[in-house]
């Protein structure tokens, strides 16, 4: 692959990654998504049960379905309608593995303000994303 001399090494390393999750993400919404429709897993709420939900603000949904918060969704991952949240976290997640990808080239360029800033992206993404950053209710 010729590089362009405009363009970094770590921005192409960057956006190939990216661009491959993304595609790889879109796959798994859309697969995840027709196993939902086809009914081939059974669902935590029953689909004809959905538009009586949807007019309820987010506090009264949890409350009448009983529906786990946070990652509470992981223990119910059999079900066809949490299925779908699998390739969501991961396209959630994929600017993570960008950051983890290009932080041996700032390593490697001896990039010490770079390699510390990603470090703490990816901290602070992580850390985000286990919920110790919580806004109020």
């Amino acid at each position: 692959m010729t590089q362009n001399k405009y363009v970094k090494e770590e921005q192409i390393a960057y956006a190939n990654l990216l661009d491959i999750g993304m595609k790889l993400g879109l796959v798994a919404l859309i697969i995840t998504f027709i196993i939902y429709l086809l009914g081939l897993l059974p669902n935590q709420i029953p689909i004809n049960e959905l538009p009586n939900l949807w007019k309820l603000r987010a506090h009264e949904f949890i409350e009448k379905t009983g529906l786990p918060t946070g990652w509470g969704w992981l223990k119910n991952i059999n079900k066809g309608d949490y299925l779908n949240y699998i390739p969501i976290v991961f396209l959630g997640g994929l600017t993570i593995l960008c950051y983890i990808r290009i932080l041996p080239i700032f390593i490697k360029k001896k990039d010490t303000a770079y390699t510390i800033l990603t470090l703490l992206e990816v901290l602070i993404l992580i850390l985000a994303a286990i919920g110790i950053f919580k806004v109020g209710h």
